[in-house]
């Protein structure tokens, strides 16, 4: 069966699955979801003898439906290669009471190369399916590691432009350093004074201004995006979650068909929605824990029903989840109402910055904070020798707040989002409070010796790459440097 998508604000203008891809957003400002949740056709038990890319085909010919087999199986084939430093693509790691599964091993070490190594192909192809003549222009807000993953992505792929807009003072100095020495002769960086809700704010307006996109379409320019509100980013990472209920089953910590729950580090709610898209479609899932750093707008939504976004933006040390605006949390709305109720609450929280929307399924909220954060860092490091990253760390305190709340025994995986190399000077804080004043650079060499694991390729020597993008922008000017890139 062929499924369409459908904005989640109610605008009557199906498309399918590779239009969703180019467009990125719908008209009307919603993001598009599937008209009917697929489910699987297959019997369970077969993931279990499926690699990843045979697994990832099973899984995505379901939702992209208007993609051939030739041309799934290509874009699966030129996205999970010899780019990922594991044959596994997403190895499940076992260490003290927790299982990892670790979505850090492809080229930017962040769980975003999941999705985005795949999301250029899908688009290329897309845009060949479709009739697309103009060049497409990736816009794009990061709170750190979706933008270095996209820029990888798409740097150099013919026909596609991509612009890249990041907090200047919000992420790492890892993750600036990979951004702003991005190579491409079509890729653009910018910081933005302003934090990622500024600029993930600024870039869905210019999705919606008809008279800008009129304007570029004129001279041979149409817009999409990289972010997870695009379903082509969102797809691919329901993959994982059936993967690492394989492994979890060929590991011998879950029975076929027992149910499972995940503990997921999120700030924008497109991966943890991926589980929830993955359980709908059919995999054995209990809880899905969405744990939250100090800015836990989603942990108090989920406990009280209230989104409310009229609050201290909090910087803290996993800076990929300081975000008060959950984009993808609208379709979750969406599947559980209808387009009515999702344009009011949206509007709601356009307006005055709070909804009401009372939730009672499969989701739970869990938070930590910056010490909570760091001892659990500290305490699985000399426990078992096995190094978190902050934001892995926040989903581990929150799964150990879980069970001492809940006593639920089922089995759990922990969703691990990004090498610990990427925040080395917070990890070694962490492990040793004499860490505290490193430089960030100095701290990639200091946590290879003190984890005696190897520095990542990619960042490694990243401090001596020359610094290719330099501008810096007022959060209210993102429109007007678009223009001026695209003249």
């Amino acid at each position: 069966m062929d499924i369409m998508f459908k904005s989640t604000r109610g605008d009557k203008n199906y498309v399918t699955a590779s239009q969703a891809i180019v467009k990125g957003i719908a008209e009307d400002g919603g993001l598009y979801v599937p008209e009917a949740m697929p489910t699987i056709d297959f019997p369970l038990e077969k993931i279990t003898e499926w690699n990843y890319r045979e697994l990832a085909y099973e899984v995505l010919k379901l939702v992209l439906t208007d993609y051939t087999e030739e041309e799934l199986k290509y874009c699966i084939a030129s996205a999970y290669d010899e780019k990922f430093d594991t044959e596994l693509i997403a190895p499940l790691v076992s260490a003290g009471n927790a299982d990892f599964l670790e979505l850090f091993h492809g080229k930017t070490i962040a769980f975003k190369d999941m999705a985005l190594s795949i999301l250029p192909y899908l688009l290329k192809t897309a845009a060949v399916k479709n009739g697309v003549k103009e060049e497409i222009v990736i816009l794009t807000a990061t709170s750190g590691d979706t933008g270095k993953a996209a820029l990888e992505g798409f740097a150099d792929v013919e026909g596609t432009q991509i612009i890249v807009f990041f907090p200047e003072d919000g992420v790492s100095a890892v993750q600036k350093a990979q951004m702003v020495t991005q190579q491409g002769k079509n890729t653009c960086v910018a910081g933005i004074r302003g934090n990622f809700d500024d600029a993930q704010t600024a870039v869905k307006k210019i999705f919606t201004d008809n008279e800008l996109k009129a304007e570029l379409k004129e001279k041979g320019y149409v817009f999409s995006s990289a972010n997870s509100i695009n379903i082509g980013r969102l797809a691919p990472q329901i993959v994982y979650y059936f993967y690492a209920y394989a492994q979890m089953v060929k590991a011998g910590k879950l029975a076929m068909g027992e149910k499972v729950n995940f503990t997921v580090p999120t700030g924008n709610f497109g991966n943890i929605l991926a589980g929830y898209y993955a359980m709908n479609m059919g995999l054995p899932v209990n809880r899905l824990i969405c744990a939250s750093n100090d800015n836990k707008v989603l942990y108090d939504f989920f406990r009280t029903g209230a989104y409310d976004i009229n609050r201290e933006f909090i910087v803290t040390v996993s800076p990929s989840m300081d975000i008060l605006i959950s984009s993808n949390l609208e379709r979750l709305l969406y599947h559980l109402s209808d387009s009515d109720r999702t344009r009011t609450v949206m509007s709601e929280l356009s307006k005055g910055g709070r909804y009401e929307f009372s939730i009672d399924n499969e989701f739970t909220g869990e938070f930590a904070t910056i010490p909570e954060t760091f001892k659990a860092i500290h305490d699985l490091f000399y426990e078992t020798g096995y190094v978190m990253d902050t934001h892995t760390a926040v989903a581990k305190a929150a799964y150990d707040k879980y069970i001492a709340e809940t006593g639920d025994n089922t089995p759990n995986v922990i969703v691990s989002t990004a090498s610990p190399y990427k925040f080395a000077k917070d990890v070694l804080k962490a492990i040793d409070s004499k860490y505290e004043n490193i430089d960030a650079f100095a701290a990639l060499e200091k946590l290879s010796e003190v984890s005696n694991t190897p520095i990542p390729k990619p960042i490694k020597d990243i401090d001596k790459r020359e610094v290719l993008h330099k501008s810096v922008i007022d959060r209210d000017a993102l429109a007007d440097f678009v223009k001026n890139k695209l003249k």
